[in-house]
């Protein structure tokens, strides 16, 4: 999670999509050159561990856009995908 919420706020979109899982993941990830990713607090998380399949993590990222700040709040599912973990998508 921390390294995606990462890849968003340096605009890395080639990350971003190796990091989302095939099945759910877009063709694309559109810049927003008014948008900037200041924080993220991740609240709570669950599996994920050495012998799991799956995990959740529970977040806030903060951002600025247009000059007015905002967050994101998501409980997210991460799979794993051959052999690395994924971004499923919301829960």
């Amino acid at each position: 999670m921390r390294s995606r919420f990462s890849a968003y706020a340096l605009d890395n979109r080639e990350y971003v999509l190796r990091t989302w899982h095939p099945e759910t993941r877009p063709r694309a990830v559109a810049p927003d050159p008014g948008l900037r990713w200041t924080r993220l607090e991740v609240l709570d998380h669950g599996g994920g561990g050495v012998f799991d399949a799956e995990g959740t993590v529970e977040f806030r990222a903060h951002y600025i856009d247009g000059g007015q700040p905002g967050v994101m709040a998501e409980r997210s599912r991460f799979v794993r995908h051959d052999g690395r973990w994924v971004y499923w998508g919301p829960l």
